[in-house]
């Protein structure tokens, strides 16, 4: 590491904050498998593009099944998995885009770790609170019922812990609140950072 030198280039996060006319930032969606994340990514990422906003959204099947196709389900593995997916956005920050990441994310040092590689200022939790019950009862992958029988281990809910946020910057649980109200509330909440601060 000691042979790495960075390279300064000319053009910044600013100047493409400038170029697209907003600011860039990290929305991070943790919860348990079948809380919603996605789901609301997806509708708020809409919601975003046709106001004009750029936008990606990365996902843990997506994820997994390409640059994090050789990690398992492990601590060692899911603390892996989520660094190199903060590297990831961090890069996508800096190249001017709003990123919408949806990874239950079980672990708080994990989460931690993101806030610190993207910047505080630049990192935005959204704890989707959906009670195991109603992620179980929906079940949409069929991954609590194999969880169940055993077919998968180190699954988070059913045989590996989760480690709920304490104080996200917003909170939802979808088996109270709509998909559309979700995103509405985010909206909202993110409404501020979307606009570029002029010094």
């Amino acid at each position: 590491m000691s042979n790495i030198v960075p390279h300064h280039f000319q053009v910044t996060k600013k100047d493409r904050n400038l170029q697209k006319e907003h600011a860039s930032f990290l929305v991070w969606f943790t919860g348990l498998s079948g809380s919603g994340k996605s789901t609301i990514a997806n509708a708020l990422e809409h919601a975003l593009v046709l106001k004009g906003y750029h936008t990606y959204i990365l996902d843990g099947d997506n994820i997994r099944s390409g640059l994090n196709k050789n990690l398992s389900f492990s601590p060692e593995d899911r603390t892996e998995n989520i660094r190199r997916i903060a590297e990831v956005a961090h890069l996508m920050v800096d190249a001017g885009l709003i990123v919408l990441s949806a990874f239950v994310s079980p672990y708080r040092k994990d989460r931690e770790q993101v806030k610190q590689i993207v910047g505080e200022e630049n990192f935005v939790e959204v704890f989707v609170n959906t009670p195991l019950e109603a992620c179980e009862k929906r079940d949409v992958k069929g991954l609590y019922a194999k969880a169940r029988a055993g077919e998968i281990k180190d699954f988070t809910g059913v045989n590996a812990p989760y480690e709920a946020p304490e104080n996200a910057d917003i909170e939802i649980d979808t088996s109270v609140v709509s998909v559309e109200e979700s995103m509405h509330i985010i909206f909202k909440a993110i409404a501020n950072k979307l606009h570029l601060k002029h010094e």
